[in-house]
Formats: structure tokens, C-alpha cells, sequence
């Protein structure tokens, strides 16, 4: 079959399962929909976490800001990461304990102010449209390319499938959904860098495969070859970068505080029974998101290897069909500014022809080194997973910012169960009827 039934197939049966899932484990209930019923499994929710913090951004650019920037690309493998630790560590058990859920609430009660509650509201929902966008831009990505549709509709179709199993299943249906979306990312992730691992240094393992002795006969290491072929294109050396310590430090510090606030992951330490549990569960997402971050590194050189060898001084008319199927999206061009038909990629603007989207190396690797077509449909479908996770607990954020700390805190709209959710529950905080929102979490 073909990389575009493969899709289809692919796409079709990932998509078919979060809906069942979805469908299965909806929430009958306020407290399913808002928190799962506080009682999902440690591991799971470890799992869940994971997915919803590797977002598009982590399955599909972040390889790809590495294979450009080489070393200094590092920063982002330090800061992503170091932020959820600095979030699991120092703000998610203390907000757990304080028996606030959601981060305008705990704002509004620390300070006791609502003009501090509202700037919450605000942060919080700048933040979540932010990165929703930012989701749906890969989705759009990844559909315009292998559906051969236009990116918007990409968007809609994404955004379709993510609220329908957000709004069905809540934060129960989106968290075992997010564990399906896990296993097939991290697998999607996975596979292809064993392929391209064995293909160029024999070494299965990635992790120690771009390390390795290149199987061309030259004798050389990838990263020193990468190094010679950065050099001679004029870019700087691959495994030096060109950023100073105190630029990585503090760029670093920036992304580790900025990420260890995404409300979305917050959010998933009130899923699991206790206190205890939670911090059981970042142990395992630590574990199940250093699986992809340990691997991007490789995937980064492998990718920016073959993408020098394969288009660099070649004959245009030459380009394989991944090129020419590419170029159709815009998100490769080739400008022939001296008419010779002639690939010529530089650092030098102007006699650069070849202008290359940095978030296309890891879709379109797989095809680069001709991997076969259900490999590059896998990637697809993980692409998409990793993308949808995150919009979904995004969405059910903004739909919980909205209905309780907007709607019912702030505009005092006195709404009952039946409008807000399933059930109704008086909160075990504030006795209040209305609320249905905050129960009695064991501590």
C-alpha cells in the first residue's frame, strides 16, 4: 500500500480509538468531568501527563530547532524538561494540598483579592489559546501534507475530533485517551530512529548510534561529519554551537519557569486519590517523557545528515517525491537564483536557494531515507497524537476557567448541575449547592 492509504488507515484507527474511549469512560458526573473522579492509577496518570506534556512542540519541532541549531539547541531539551520538574517539585504538590484546583481559585485564595483572581482568569486563558494554537498548527501541518488537504482545513478537522472527545468524555475520557495517545506517540517516535539508527551507523540504539562510526566507509564519526558539513555550507559547528554559557543559562531559567506554569499539566495532579500518588505519578511522567527527550538529540543529527547529503549541489529535476510533495505545502522552497537548476544550501542569505520549515525534519526524515510507507504513516499518526493530547486538556481548561472561576466566582451566575455538568454535589469546601466543583480530596 501506499504512504497515503497507509495514512488514511492509520489516522482512521487512532482516531476511531480515543473516541471509544472517550466513549467508554465518559463522565457521568461533575467531579469525572473536572477530575477524573480523583482516582485514577499513579501510573496512568504519569502516562496521561506525559502526553499532554509533549506537545506537538516536543514530538515535532523540537528535533527540528536541534538538527538546525545544532548544540544550542540544547536549551530546549533543558528547559522543557527542567520546567516539569520544577513544577512537580515546587508548585503541584503545595497546590494540591492547599485544596484549590485550579490556578485562578488558589490565585483568588493565597491573595484574597478578586482583582488578582481576574488576572489569573486572563493568564490563564492567554496562555491556553496560545498553545491550542500552536497544537492546531502541527495538526494543520501534518494534514496538509499527507491528506493533501489545506492546512485550515486541517485545523477544523483536529479541532472536531478534540472537542467532541473532550466534551463526551471530560477529564475521565481525556485522561485514558491521553494513555492511548501516549503509547502511540512514544511508539510512532521510536520506531523510525531504530530504522534510520541501523541504516547509517549499524548501532540500533539511537541514543549511542549518532555517536557512532558512519557505515558510508569514510571511518568518520556522524557528529564530526555533521561538524565538516556545517563548516563547509558556513554554518557553525554542529557540536559547538554558537551561544555563550550565560545565554543557555538564561534562556534555559526562562523556558523552566514558563513551562512549570502550563495549567493544562497542573491540572493532572487532582486526578490521582492522594498526595502521595501524585508525586508517584510525576516520578513515572519524568520516566515516560525522558523515553522521547533522551531520543531527540539523534533524531535532530540523523535528520539534518541526510537532509545535507540528499539536497545539497543536486540537480533539481533529481528531487525524490518527498521533496516535490513538500515544496506543494510551502514549507520547503527552492529559489534557482542563478538558473542552474542546481540545490545550492548555505548559511549565506543571499546565495542560499533552499529555505526549509525547521518543523518538517521529523515528518519528513521517514521519507528522506525511504523507510517504508507504514513507518512514515505511524509518524504521521503520532504527530497528530502528540498534537491532540495537549489541545484536549487545554480545551477542558479553558471550559473549567470559564464555567467556575468566570461564570460562577467572579459573575456570581447561580447555575445548576444539569447546565454545568452531570450531578450535584455541595462542595466540601464552601457548602455551597451550586458549586458542584471541589470536593473533599484525601490529602
Amino acid at each position: 500500500m501506499d504512504v497515503q492509504i497507509w495514512t488514511y488507515l492509520l489516522i482512521g484507527i487512532s482516531f476511531a480509538i480515543y473516541i471509544g474511549i472517550a466513549f467508554y469512560c465518559r463522565a457521568v458526573s461533575t467531579k469525572e468531568f473536572y477530575i477524573a473522579g480523583a482516582g485514577v492509577h499513579p501510573v496512568l496518570n504519569g502516562m496521561a501527563t506525559a502526553a499532554d506534556w509533549m506537545s506537538a512542540a516536543s514530538f515535532i519541532s523540537m528535533a527540528g530547532l536541534i538538527s538546525f541549531m545544532g548544540y544550542d539547541g540544547s536549551v530546549y531539551l533543558l528547559g522543557w524538561t527542567g520546567g516539569f520538574v520544577l513544577l512537580a517539585v515546587f508548585v503541584a504538590p503545595y497546590l494540591r494540598k492547599f485544596g484549590k484546583f485550579t490556578i485562578p481559585d488558589f490565585v483568588g485564595e493565597r491573595y484574597g483579592c478578586n482583582i488578582t483572581r481576574t488576572i489569573a482568569i486572563l493568564c490563564v486563558l492567554f496562555i491556553s489559546f496560545t498553545y491550542i494554537a500552536g497544537q492546531m498548527r502541527g495538526v494543520g501541518l501534518v494534514f496538509s501534507r499527507f491528506l493533501e488537504v489545506d492546512i485550515n482545513t486541517g485545523v477544523i478537522i483536529g479541532m472536531v475530533i478534540v472537542f467532541f472527545y473532550a466534551v463526551l468524555g471530560g477529564m475521565k475520557g481525556i485522561t485514558y485517551t491521553q494513555v492511548a495517545q501516549y503509547c502511540i506517540l512514544i511508539f510512532a517516535y521510536m520506531v523510525p530512529v531504530f530504522f534510520i539508527s541501523i541504516q547509517l551507523t549499524g548501532n540500533w540504539i539511537p541514543q549511542l548510534g549518532f555517536g557512532s562510526v558512519l557505515m558510508d566507509g569514510s571511518g568518520m564519526h556522524l557528529l564530526d561529519k555533521l561538524d565538516i558539513l556545517n563548516k563547509d555550507l558556513g554554518f557553525h559547528a554542529y557540536t559547538t554551537g554558537s551561544k555563550s554559557i550565560i545565554d543557555i543559562f538564561f534562556i534555559t531559567a526562562t523556558l523552566m519557569i514558563g513551562t512549570a506554569g502550563l495549567p493544562h499539566v497542573i491540572v493532572r495532579f487532582f486526578t490521582v486519590p492522594k498526595v502521595k500518588d501524585a508525586r508517584i505519578s510525576v516520578a513515572y511522567a519524568l520516566l515516560f517523557i525522558s523515553i522521547l527527550y533522551l531520543t531527540a538529540p539523534a533524531v535532530a543529527a540523523f535528520a539534518r545528515y541526510n537532509l545535507i547529503n540528499t539536497v545539497n549541489q543536486k540537480q533539481y529535476q533529481t528531487m525524490p517525491d518527498w521533496f516535490l510533495k513538500w515544496e506543494k505545502t510551502g514549507l520547503i522552497k527552492f529559489d534557482d537564483k542563478n538558473n542552474d537548476n542546481i540545490i545550492n544550501y548555505e548559511a549565506d542569505k543571499i546565495k542560499n536557494e533552499l529555505k526549509v520549515d525547521r518543523d518538517i525534519m521529523v515528518l519528513a526524515t521517514p521519507e528522506i531515507v525511504k523507510l517504508p510507507n507504514w513507518v512514515i504513516a505511524l509518524v504521521v499518526a503520532g504527530a497528530l497524537a502528540a498534537a491532540l493530547s495537549t489541545a484536549a486538556g487545554l480545551l477542558l481548561v479553558i471550559s473549567t476557567v470559564v464555567s467556575v472561576d468566570l461564570c460562577k466566582t467572579q459573575l456570581k451566575w447561580k447555575l445548576t448541575e444539569k447546565k454545568r455538568a452531570f450531578d450535584r454535589t455541595t462542595c466540601g469546601y464552601c457548602s455551597d449547592n451550586y458549586c458542584g466543583f471541589f470536593w473533599d480530596i484525601p490529602t
